[in-house]
């Protein structure tokens, strides 16, 4: 896997500082399963993963999500029930914006204004999505 460390802040207006590791699936697209009679194809292949997805780990809480940054990064997140801190969401909404293509080339610290990012006391979970019954 190929990864990156990001750290984003709204300082100095705000009090907030987030740090998040990406990660592209690299030499995991050759892994086969080992269980008998599966298909043939990479397991990641299988599991519906593509190159696009990228892991974004809130390394705070220790939780994250594989995520296809195109479309809408609020509603890919609503998705998940993990606990973030209060930059995840603003930080997702900003890597959905970049050429991604090369991981290296994003920058070490982005830093938002506090409308951009507002602060927060603390984290949270995030609800994931929402049960449904028939």
């Amino acid at each position: 896997m190929k990864t990156k460390v990001i750290e984003v802040t709204n300082a100095p207006e705000g009090m907030n500082w987030g740090k998040f590791l990406l990660g592209r699936l690299d030499n995991e697209w050759r892994l086969r399963s080992a269980m008998p009679d599966t298909y043939h194809t990479p397991l990641m292949a299988q599991l519906g993963w593509t190159r696009d997805h990228l892991w974004v780990l809130d390394m705070q809480t220790g939780e994250g999500a594989f995520f296809r940054p195109s479309g809408y990064a609020k509603a890919d997140l609503d998705k998940h029930a993990i606990w973030v801190c209060p930059m995840f969401e603003p930080f997702l909404t900003w890597l959905y914006e970049q050429d991604l293509s090369d991981l290296d080339a994003l920058p070490d610290l982005v830093t938002f204004t506090e409308k951009e990012a507002p602060s927060a006391m603390r984290g949270y979970r995030r609800p994931g999505p929402e049960e449904r019954t028939t």
